[in-house]
């Protein structure tokens, strides 16, 4: 099973960062539905493990649309979604798409996410209660513990180079918390000093 969703990484709050940054081109405006609120920077497309295990990421201007951006993560790995199996991909509601879906079908992957208020229910949504507040926690440790928000980037080299930081800082973190047995793999409480 892998989980899938995207976050804000915001480069700047006031216009004149937004007309002077060397950013200026690859960040752009995008507004974040979780928090209201618009930003000026990228998004992180994040898919992991259900215990935060991050498996591909991808930085992409914040008006990308997130199904385009998870299918060019797919595309571009095709590992990815390859399990004797079959594989469950976990989403929100921003990836609704028959397209999309219908891809993922065709190649295996069954996607589960939330129902509109115009839909049926939809199968897996049990499942979905379970795991979606795992790619909700993900985000949040790294927005919070490992400061992606304040990542202090300028360039586009500096800001790929500290959200991947943060994105080992974790992988390392899990496999650490796995190989020695730890009851919750995704806890960094031990390292936060």
């Amino acid at each position: 099973m892998r989980i899938a969703d995207s976050t804000p990484v915001e480069c700047g709050r006031s216009r004149e960062t937004v007309k002077r940054s060397d950013l200026a081109g690859w960040a752009t405006y995008g507004y974040c539905a979780s928090h209201s609120r618009r930003f000026w920077g990228l998004r992180l497309h994040l898919v992991t493990t259900v215990h935060g295990l991050p498996v591909a990421f991808a930085l992409a201007t914040a008006k990308t649309d997130e199904r385009e951006a998870l299918m060019d993560l797919f595309d571009l790995d095709t590992g990815l979604l390859t399990h004797p199996d079959g594989l469950t991909l976990a989403v929100d509601k921003g990836y609704r798409d028959a397209a999309t879906e219908r891809q993922l079908t065709e190649r295996g992957v069954t996607m589960i996410r939330p129902a509109y208020r115009t839909e049926q229910p939809r199968p897996g949504r049990t499942l979905l209660r379970a795991v979606r507040q795992g790619i909700e926690s993900v985000n949040q440790t790294l927005k919070g513990q490992l400061d992606l928000e304040r990542h202090g980037g300028r360039t586009a080299t500096g800001v790929l180079v500290r959200v991947a930081q943060r994105i080992l800082a974790m992988t390392a973190a899990i496999w650490h918390n796995w190989t020695t047995g730890q009851p919750v793999m995704r806890s960094l409480i031990a390292y936060d000093h």
